[in-house]
């Protein structure tokens, strides 16, 4: 499975792509904006996007909006991984379009749940 992490903090994209290598998931590509995750979900191939909210520029729940309004990318699962954990935070993030939400900090079990309980959802394995 393709992974696209986007966090504009190296730290976070290598703690993540960390935790997936954990759980066998190595095929991980790193981005550090929502543009250049953009681009990369349109050229076609990833299959599961885990993505911060706040970043420069474009934030992440713009970056599910743009990917719900396309039908290439429509049904990419996306996992976001914030420190934003108000209650009104996940239900914007909800009416977005994101499929899982896990606010920071957080551990290895915590992402492997959420990836599980929505993987399974999706009708895919890890």
């Amino acid at each position: 499975m393709s992974v696209l992490v986007v966090d504009d903090s190296a730290t976070m994209r290598r703690i993540i792509r960390n935790h997936l290598r954990a759980l066998g998931l190595t095929s991980v590509i790193e981005v550090a904006g929502a543009d250049e995750a953009l681009t990369r979900v349109r050229a076609g191939g990833v299959e599961l996007v885990i993505a911060d909210w706040a970043m420069p520029g474009m934030s992440g729940v713009d970056l599910v909006r743009a990917m719900r309004a396309e039908p290439a990318s429509a049904a990419v699962p996306v996992l976001m991984i914030t420190g934003m954990g108000q209650e009104e935070d996940i239900r914007a993030a909800a009416d977005a379009g994101v499929d899982g939400y896990i606010v920071k900090p957080f551990d290895l079990p915590t992402l492997q749940a959420r990836l599980q309980q929505m993987l399974s959802r999706a009708g895919r394995n890890g």
